[in-house]
C-alpha cells in the first residue's frame, strides 16, 4: 500500500515533513523557508483574499525551487476564487481544512496538482477518498488552532485503516519520539505547527515566541466548543474572558465577535494578553528558538537513533 512509503519520497523532498498551514503566520516567505530546510512549506490562505493568496505564492516561488504547498480553508467565502488561483499557479499541493474539495480536485489534478485534506474523523477519510484525493492529513485535537475531538494516537490508527491513501499524522508532533510513534501507528509522514512557532525564521512577534517556550504541559486550553468551533490556544486573560462567556451562554456571534482580529493581535502586535495565542499541547516541550533547518535535521536524527 502506499502508506509503506515516506511522503518525501512520494513528493521528492527531503524530509517527511509538511509544514502546517498556519494562517496569518505561514506567508510566502516562511513557506520557502520550510521547504529550502528539506520540509514541505505550505502557505496558509486564511486570512488572504484570492490575490493576496496569488502574491504571496509568487513570492514563495521566487524564494525557492523546491516543492511547496497552499492551505485553503473551505469555509472562506474566497475558497472558489482560491482554488483557481493554486490552479493557474499549479502548486506541488494543495491541503485543505473544514470542509469538502471535491468540486476542485479534478480541476486541480488537470494541472498535475497533489490534493491532501485535512480531517479529524474516519468518515470524512472515507468520503473523502472517494472524491480522488491523494492523502489524508489526520489530525488529532493536541494540536494548535481549530481542532476535532479525537487524539493523534486513536485517529491516525483508525483512519490508516478506513483509506488506501497515503497518511500524514498531525497534532502533537514535534520530536523523533512523536514522528517514530505517528509511523509506527501507519502514518508515513508528520505534520507539524506548534515547534515551528520557535524558528528563527518564523515571522510571528518576539512575545509569542516567548510565551510558546515558557509553555508547560498544562498550557493550552480549548475555546469555543459550546459555539461548535474549537481552538486550542495558550492561556491567558482573553481565553479566560471567552470561557467565562461560553459559560454565561454567549451565543456564536458574540464569542465570535469578541475574538475578532485576535490572531494578528498575537502574531503582529505580540498582545500576550488579548491575542489568541494558537499553539498545541506540544508547547511544554518547545525550550529554546532554533533554525528550521535544526528542527528538521534533530527530529529526523532522533528518530533514527530509535528506529
Amino acid at each position: 500500500m502506499k502508506q509503506n512509503r515516506k511522503i518525501n519520497e512520494l513528493l521528492g523532498i527531503e524530509f517527511p515533513i509538511f509544514q502546517g498551514g498556519m494562517a496569518n503566520i505561514a506567508n510566502g516567505n516562511f513557506a520557502a523557508a520550510v521547504s529550502n530546510a528539506g520540509a514541505l512549506g505550505i502557505i496558509g490562505a486564511g486570512g488572504m483574499n484570492a490575490e493576496k493568496l496569488r502574491e504571496e505564492i509568487r513570492i514563495c516561488r521566487s524564494l525557492t525551487d523546491k516543492p511547496f504547498g497552499v492551505n485553503i480553508m473551505l469555509m472562506n467565502p474566497e475558497a472558489d476564487a482560491m482554488a483557481e488561483v493554486v490552479r493557474e499557479e499549479s502548486v506541488a499541493v494543495v491541503t485543505t481544512g473544514a470542509g469538502n474539495p471535491g468540486k476542485y480536485v479534478q480541476r486541480w489534478k488537470q494541472n498535475g496538482i497533489l490534493i491532501f485534506p485535512v480531517v479529524s474523523s474516519v468518515a470524512l477519510a472515507r468520503r473523502l477518498e472517494g472524491t480522488g484525493v491523494d492523502g489524508i492529513i489526520a489530525e488529532g485535537s493536541e494540536s494548535g488552532g481549530h481542532i476535532g475531538e479525537s487524539t493523534t494516537m486513536t485517529l491516525v490508527p483508525q483512519v490508516c485503516d478506513a483509506v488506501g491513501l497515503p497518511v500524514i499524522a498531525a497534532g502533537g508532533i514535534a520530536c523523533g519520539r512523536q514522528m517514530k510513534a505517528a509511523f509506527d501507528l501507519g502514518a508515513c509522514g508528520v505534520q507539524v505547527g506548534t515547534c515551528l512557532l520557535a524558528s528563527i525564521e518564523c515571522p510571528i512577534h518576539p512575545a509569542y515566541k516567548e510565551a510558546v517556550l515558557k509553555a508547560g504541559d498544562q498550557s493550552t486550553i480549548v475555546t469555543g466548543r459550546t459555539a461548535g468551533a474549537p481552538v486550542r490556544c495558550l492561556r491567558n486573560p482573553m481565553t479566560r474572558a471567552y470561557l467565562k462567556m461560553e459559560q454565561e451562554g454567549a451565543d456564536r456571534m458574540e464569542l465570535e465577535k469578541f475574538t475578532l482580529g485576535s490572531l494578528r493581535k498575537a502574531v503582529v502586535d505580540g498582545d500576550i494578553k488579548n491575542g489568541s495565542l494558537m499553539a498545541g499541547q506540544v508547547s511544554g516541550m518547545i525550550r529554546e528558538i532554533r533554525p528550521l533547518r535544526q528542527i528538521f535535521e534533530d527530529m529526523v536524527r532522533e528518530y533514527e537513533q530509535i528506529g
